[in-house]
């Protein structure tokens, strides 16, 4: 907006810096994909995409119901940062040899970040809804078939077995 058009706001608005403060604010939806568990298909949160980059997820919030667990999971391409604004998450990380179990909690904010090719389980290990938010490195690319592989809990253990 140039500065003419904007003498001309400014003189015929009782409030000149509304037009100013809003110009360029845009408000979009936000996706929100229902989770389920692997074993039984029951819903255990949910996946809300909060900002992107074109089509890429550059930031986004998982949800995880009391008691539930999501996962495994595998990314082949983004590593997982994550950080728990609300309720206390047990994250396992399988690398196929050994599990280590890491607990984050809105009440201690760290930060956790996982590299690419191990499996990760989440579940929350409190009364309430867990919030994870994740920033993933690179960015969530859904052109990007076959980054994620998924494994039962099942799967895990007998991996880890040998089996």
């Amino acid at each position: 907006m140039n500065s003419t058009w904007c003498t001309v706001l400014h003189s015929q608005r009782k409030d000149p810096t509304l037009i100013l403060m809003t110009e360029g604010v845009r408000k979009e939806p936000c996706k929100q994909v229902t989770t389920y568990a692997a074993g039984d298909g029951t819903p255990n949160g949910h996946l809300i995409e909060l900002f992107k980059d074109g089509d890429k997820t550059t930031v986004y919030l998982s949800t995880v119901l009391p008691k539930a667990f999501k996962g495994y999971h595998l990314h082949r391409v983004r590593e997982s940062h994550y950080v728990c604004l609300k309720g206390r998450v047990k994250i396992t990380v399988a690398d196929g040899q050994k599990t280590s179990e890491y607990v984050l909690g809105a009440d201690t904010l760290e930060r956790l970040l996982l590299p690419t090719h191990v499996f990760i389980g989440i579940e929350n290990v409190g009364d309430e809804e867990v919030w994870l938010i994740n920033f993933p490195h690179p960015s969530y690319d859904p052109s990007l078939k076959g980054e994620q592989v998924d494994k039962t809990p099942e799967e895990i253990a007998a991996q880890l077995k040998g089996g």
